[in-house]
């Protein structure tokens, strides 16, 4: 049992409070509920990844997404084809 509080506990890790995708920029990161064309997901994902750049977090967003096996967004600058390539590599 740690010293913070219970509402921490639950949110997961302290990284994500300080990470650049936090708030607005949150929707760079995922895909929209409506189809999106390729240039539209390009940007988008360029957006995601201008972020994820200067973020201060991002060694921890990627490992947190490669240990968890997240399958959707960008993680750490990386979108889902991406990190799949990185795993791959990795587990050769």
């Amino acid at each position: 049992m740690t010293d913070r509080e219970p509402s921490q506990r639950l949110e997961g890790p302290d990284w994500r409070s300080r990470a650049n995708c936090c708030g607005t920029n949150a929707v760079y990161f995922f895909a929209p509920s409506h189809f999106e064309r390729k240039p539209e997901k390009d940007l988008r994902e360029a957006q995601a990844r201008a972020l994820c750049a200067a973020c201060p977090v991002r060694g921890e967003c990627l490992s947190y997404a490669l240990r968890a096996g997240e399958s959707h967004g960008i993680w750490g600058g990386m979108n889902e084809l991406q990190r799949a390539r990185l795993r791959r590599r990795v587990s050769v």
